[in-house]
């Protein structure tokens, strides 16, 4: 699979964006520093709950949808956020507007691009159950069909043709706009902010990830250094510096992919070849045990992604019913004003 063709560039290379989501001549009041606390902590303690085990768990199927369900309950803390605050989206800055705009039509792209990868992933299910099944089989044909069968599922899985290629320029700029505007006079607008900020360097985190879990690439990967103010952020340091290496340390040695549900599949699958090639003769117990090794794996990575597709999905809506909820109020406001004005004009948004 092709790798991602332009340059890192290091974060931050716009100076430390503390300063940015921290003004002054803004002071937060006891109830935004209690919300704003309570959506860090929260935050805190999902990334804690997401460092894996061991690294047996970093990029299996069980992980990555915890990692999607983090993303998801997230994005849908700073909806209920923005709605405590009492923060009518005719008081935010146009910037902020058209951030989160240009953002959520980002975060779709890659929910799609994610789905077809899942996919086609999905596709190979129906290959192992035609290699097992022959595998099983008592019957000489379908004996000699095995190896062909399980070559088919090489061949899929290596030559799957991956769509996260589009996904690094738009994670590329994702880190870029982690720099927000600068908030004055509005102690709302610092507390949205932080929350932004949060949930941007999360997203950028766990898309990354997830990126180069399908290209097959650790260039994919995008460290951010968060300033040790936030609440979160030595719970996002640790899980993102484990698992970064892990995923390095993964390609590092030569293996095909970093998924480990996949990999399970692909260790039976060559095991099984090689002795259907050779002599079975001394070794038809070990064979019987690969194949339900290689039925059981099947059925996790089946399972694993049919489970991983549904909260992809779930993100996605996520996002979207977001983007329209703003949408919709942007056009009641403009709606209204334009009524007060003498006149009903809708904004082209």
């Amino acid at each position: 699979m092709s790798k991602p063709q332009e340059p890192h560039r290091p974060f931050f290379p716009f100076g430390n964006p503390f300063r940015a989501i921290s003004p002054k001549g803004a002071k937060v009041s006891s109830r935004l520093s209690f919300l704003l606390a309570t959506f860090e902590d929260s935050l805190a303690e999902r990334l804690k709950k997401l460092t894996p085990k061991s690294e047996n768990d970093i990029l299996s199927f069980s992980w990555m949808e915890l990692a999607m369900k983090l993303l998801r309950e997230t994005h849908n803390d700073v909806k209920t956020l923005v709605e405590e605050l009492g923060f009518p989206v005719s008081e935010w800055d146009e910037k902020w507007l058209d951030e989160y705009l240009n953002i959520s039509v980002k975060l779709l792209d890659i929910c799609n691009d994610f789905s077809s990868e899942l996919s086609q992933l999905n596709q190979g299910h129906l290959i192992l159950r035609c290699a097992l099944h022959n595998l099983e089989s008592t019957s000489s044909n379908q004996s000699v069909r095995a190896p062909s069968s399980l070559d088919a599922w090489n061949q899929h899985i290596s030559s799957r043709t991956s769509r996260v290629d589009s996904c690094y320029p738009i994670l590329d700029s994702l880190g870029e706009s982690l720099d927000l505007p600068k908030v004055k006079n509005s102690s709302k607008g610092k507390v949205l902010m932080h929350v932004l900020y949060a949930v941007k360097v999360v997203t950028l985190f766990i898309c990354s990830v997830f990126a180069s879990s399908f290209s097959g690439s650790s260039e994919w990967l995008l460290p951010t250094n968060v300033p040790d103010s936030f609440r979160w952020a030595s719970a996002f340091t640790e899980l993102q510096k484990y698992v970064n290496m892990e995923i390095k340390k993964i390609y590092s040695s030569g293996r095909f992919t970093a998924l480990r549900d996949v990999d399970a599949v692909n260790e039976r699958v060559k095991k099984l070849h090689s002795m259907i090639q050779g002599n079975m003769d001394d070794c038809k117990e070990e064979f019987q045990n690969l194949i339900v090794e290689l039925r059981r794996e099947a059925e996790n990575l089946t399972q694993g992604v049919d489970h991983l597709t549904k909260q992809v999905d779930e993100f996605f809506h996520i996002v979207l019913s977001g983007r329209d909820e703003l949408l919709s109020n942007l056009r009641a406001n403009e709606a209204v004003f334009s009524q007060g004005m003498g006149g009903l004009c809708t904004r082209q948004l």
